[in-house]
């Protein structure tokens, strides 16, 4: 058997009218969507939908994607299909830790939901992606600009930095970029900046329970596997503040023999950074209903 590994993308992922199969669903995916209203207080169908891309608002999006990729993993599951390894990009996370049984779905959302509201309150922040870029001459001048840092290392050839705007905007002209491109975030997240907000979460994490996945989970703070839950609470609680170590994890999926990996939810953004990593590794994205369906295995 091909041994999987499912991935689940983060904010930046999503786009008007994801998920629209699943809104006209019955049975497990129409149970959740009236459970994320009442947990919510809105509509994931409605936002989805809505023309004037409300879906993009950070408050929206982190839920919504959530709901969305956990249905179609749940999906996945009942056709029998089981992964060896799970990881999520940032916001990606959270679905992971539930596909893996460390808490179960409501509370996962209520934490995902918890976690938008914190950081869409957050202002004050720029992030901005680097495409083609020296690595070496940008860790070197990360070092000696404060209030900027390397937010998303996502491949050799693309991350994401984050700070203040007078910081970014003092390091830009310091490194040579084929492309710079402004991200439309309400706050410099995976960094240092979030440090309130992170410390709010950290509250309402706290007194919840996490029990031991029961697939290994790749953590954004450290790509080693883990089914620890005392390790995967701990690893949560820093990724606020800390860099998406999406290289890495990359690079061990083929460390631990995976031969395949699922993106599971809106887009094709992680199999994009897996295949400039790990060009040998298998890849396939699932982002609707028929999709699951008519999964390989």
């Amino acid at each position: 058997m091909t041994k999987t590994a499912w991935v689940f993308s983060g904010q930046g992922s999503q786009a008007i009218g994801m998920g629209s199969d699943l809104f006209t669903s019955s049975g497990a995916a129409s149970e959740k969507l009236a459970q994320s209203e009442e947990i919510l207080g809105w509509s994931v169908r409605e936002i989805c939908q809505h023309p004037e891309d409300k879906v993009s608002r950070t408050l929206y999006t982190q839920p919504s994607l959530y709901v969305i990729e956990s249905i179609l993993a749940d999906a996945l599951k009942l056709q029998g299909a089981t992964p060896a390894l799970v990881a999520g990009h940032s916001l990606g996370e959270y679905t992971a830790l539930y596909v893996a049984g460390v808490f179960d779905w409501a509370t996962g959302l209520r934490l995902v939901k918890a976690r938008a509201e914190l950081m869409d309150s957050s202002a004050g922040g720029k992030m901005v992606a680097l495409i083609g870029f020296e690595r070496e001459q940008l860790l070197k001048q990360l070092d000696q600009i404060s209030d900027v840092v390397l937010a998303n290392d996502n491949s050799a050839a693309q991350v994401v930095i984050s700070g203040t705007p007078k910081a970014v905007e003092m390091l830009l002209p310091q490194i040579k970029v084929k492309r710079a491109i402004p991200l439309n975030v309400s706050g410099a997240f995976h960094s240092p900046l979030m440090a309130l907000a992170a410390s709010q979460f950290q509250e309402i994490l706290a007194p919840v329970n996490f029990n031991s996945a029961t697939i290994p989970v790749m953590s954004n703070v450290d790509p080693i596997p883990s089914t620890d839950a005392d390790v995967l609470k701990e690893r949560l609680i820093k990724q606020m503040t800390g860099s998406v170590r999406w290289r890495e994890i990359c690079e061990q999926l083929l460390t631990e023999g995976i031969e395949k990996v699922i993106e599971i939810g809106h887009g094709t953004v992680l199999t994009g950074l897996i295949k400039r990593t790990c060009p040998t590794l298998k890849l396939e994205n699932i982002s609707s209903a028929e999709m699951v369906l008519n999964a390989k295995s």
